[in-house]
C-alpha cells in the first residue's frame, strides 16, 4: 500500500509540474476543459492521495487512535495542499483560487473518513 501512496503522490507531483509550466492542458486535453473538472480533480486527486496515506499508516500504526491519526495526517496534507495553492500566484500560467482549495480540502476531509471507516471495517481495534 505504500507504494501506492508514494507513486501517487509523485503523479501528483507531475501534474503539478505540468500545471505550473502551463503544459497541463497539452497532456490532459478534454479533461482539462471538462467544465468544473479542475474542482472534481482537486476533489478525487487530493482525496484518493489522503486515502492511501490514510490506511498505509493506520495499518503501519495499528495502536494508535484512527480518528486522530486520519485528524493528523489530514492536517499535513492540508498545510502542503494550502502552500501549494498559495505558491500558485507566483507563476504566470497559475492563479490562487480559493474554490480549488476548497475542493481540495473537501477531498480530504471526506476521504480521511472513508480512510477511517475502511480500517475500523478491516480490523474493529480502536
Amino acid at each position: 500500500m505504500k507504494w501506492f501512496a508514494f507513486l501517487f503522490g509523485l503523479f501528483i507531483l507531475l501534474i503539478i509540474f505540468l500545471a505550473d509550466a502551463g503544459l497541463l492542458a497539452r497532456y490532459l486535453g478534454p479533461l482539462h476543459r471538462f467544465p468544473y473538472g479542475d474542482k472534481v480533480g482537486h476533489f478525487i486527486l487530493y482525496g484518493i492521495l489522503t486515502l492511501l496515506i490514510d490506511l498505509t499508516l493506520l495499518r503501519s500504526l495499528p495502536n494508535q487512535s484512527r480518528k486522530r491519526a486520519a485528524v493528523m495526517i489530514g492536517s499535513v496534507l492540508a498545510l502542503l495542499i494550502g502552500l501549494e495553492e498559495f505558491s500558485q500566484q507566483y507563476f504566470a500560467n497559475r492563479t490562487f483560487s480559493l474554490s480549488d482549495l476548497t475542493a481540495s480540502y473537501l477531498g480530504v476531509i471526506f476521504f480521511s473518513w472513508v480512510g477511517v471507516k475502511a480500517a475500523q471495517k478491516n480490523n474493529p481495534v480502536p
